[in-house]
């Protein structure tokens, strides 16, 4: 089921060091970025920090990678099992570190630090991974380079972030660091929240020394992703836009469709940092990664292909029960039907608005203090803002909604729909409305005029959960 509250996120504490953006990594567009260092570095000691939130699964994808013509190479990257890897080659396996532990939670964000000092007289001490603030001390495979051994990192040869060989990555990244000259501990990049000891959560890295071939990328300059926010030389983007920066950081994590949590769409797929969805068969289920019980939500989705099959946006507080199932079909399922125009629950349907086709964006406001569903399209609120009566989430099958996805269709079709979540939308938004707490960019008002009354809806994120959810 989705998550109640979303993974390892930051704390909504007043005061503390917010990440104001990400870059959003599409594996589709074989995106990534790359500089070549002008002097080597320091290639015994150093230090590798992100923050990183996964798209897709199952597949072999590069966070950070330094290459050389002649094949000596460094990587770190997540294998197609989802285990964490790390190589350092030249010439022969001088290092390789593979995790038993699988990273496969779409809904967190993860910190995963690097750090090298190949000085240290015990090999166990020259390679170091830390995931969110711990050190990870289990292995499949555990090979330690020997003492002073000159790894790839800060070498002379090609840095890439987001691709190791041909491999990219697909997610979201935040604070991207190389600290050249030092082992680090994770505590220089994050730290426990005081309230909630097991939240890991970023600090303020600006202070650090990042030496001669170190570099910090904050993504807060959309018109150059690639910037050195420590004033080194920036890196290249590769298919990478001012569009691809995220308001999804790892101290204000927002909501996105979830992989393990798509019913019988056989052969569908997510992309776009999973919020564009691609279906290619009959029939369809899929949901997000937040699972909401109190408060007032927002998200939007624009239909983007329709070609003969029939869309289903909505909310659902239970899963798919079988093949032919499709958002609406059951119990504590709502979805808006686009052929039809109705609200279908339960496998009926009932009379809400207008039918919609490709390029209408539907906006869906699910007030769960109320137990309230509204729809509206294209900015227009749908049955003249009476909204459509739900079950309370403490009474569904999940006891919480979470927004929902699908294609009701008993032939094959071809749907695609674009959603936003307000951090870094699938279509592009030309209006940019912010909830009334100033988060998100969605193209039409989270506010609207509900059965009579002023209502205020809001972005499905962690700064918005900790206040309403």
């Amino acid at each position: 089921m989705p998550l109640i509250l979303p993974g390892n996120v930051a704390s909504a504490t007043a005061g503390a060091f917010e990440v104001a953006n990400s870059c959003r990594f599409n594996d589709d567009d074989s995106s990534y970025m790359h500089k070549t260092p002008g002097s080597g570095g320091n290639q015994k000691t150093w230090t590798f920090s992100a923050w990183v939130k996964r798209g897709n699964l199952g597949t072999r994808q590069g966070v950070i990678n330094v290459n050389g013509s002649s094949n000596p190479y460094f990587f770190v990257e997540f294998i197609a099992a989802d285990n964490l890897q790390i190589q350092d080659y030249d010439g022969s396996q001088d290092t390789e570190l593979t995790t038993t532990a699988k990273y496969r939670d779409v809904g967190a964000w993860y910190h995963i630090c690097v750090a090298y000092d190949t000085t240290q007289s015990t090999d166990t001490n020259r390679i170091k991974l830390y995931v969110n603030g711990t050190q990870v001390t289990s292995f499949s495979t555990s090979t330690y380079c020997a003492e002073d051994f000159d790894s790839q990192m800060n070498s002379t040869n090609q840095l890439f972030i987001g691709q190791a060989g041909t491999q990219k990555f697909d997610g979201y990244m935040a604070e991207v660091c190389v600290v050249d000259g030092s082992q680090l501990a994770p505590t220089s990049f994050g730290e426990f929240d005081e309230d909630s000891p097991t939240i890991w959560k970023p600090i303020d890295v600006s202070g650090l020394t990042f030496g001669t071939n170190g570099f910090y990328l904050d993504f807060e300059d959309s018109s150059n992703l690639g910037n050195d926010a420590n004033g080194g030389t920036d890196l290249t983007e590769v298919n990478l836009a001012a569009a691809d920066q995220a308001t999804d950081t790892p101290t204000n994590n927002f909501c996105t469709l979830n992989p393990l949590d798509m019913y019988y769409i056989n052969s569908s797929t997510l992309s776009e940092g999973n919020c564009k969805w691609t279906g290619s068969t009959q029939y369809g289920f899929g949901r997000a990664t937040v699972g909401l019980t109190s408060g007032k939500w927002y998200f939007e989705v624009k239909m983007t292909n329709y070609d003969s099959a029939d869309s289903s946006i909505g909310i659902t507080g239970a899963a798919s029960a079988s093949s032919t199932n499709w958002l609406g079909n059951g119990t504590h399922q709502y979805g808006y039907l686009a052929s039809a125009g109705d609200i279908y629950h339960g496998n009926s349907g009932t009379s809400h608005g207008d039918t919609y086709t490709e390029g209408d964006i539907i906006g869906c406001y699910f007030d769960l203090d109320n137990n309230k569903l509204y729809f509206s399209k294209n900015g227009t609120l749908q049955n003249s803002g009476t909204g459509h009566s739900i079950t309370a989430a403490s009474s569904t099958t999940d006891g919480a909604y979470s927004p929902a996805f699908g294609d009701s269709c008993t032939s094959a079709g071809h749907v695609i729909q674009d959603f936003n979540f307000g951090a870094c939308p699938a279509f592009s938004v030309s209006s940019a409305n912010a909830d009334d707490n100033g988060y998100g960019s969605f193209e039409y008002s989270p506010n609207i005029t509900g059965d009579g009354s002023a209502k205020s809806f809001y972005a499905i994120c962690t700064k918005n959960i900790a206040e309403f959810g």
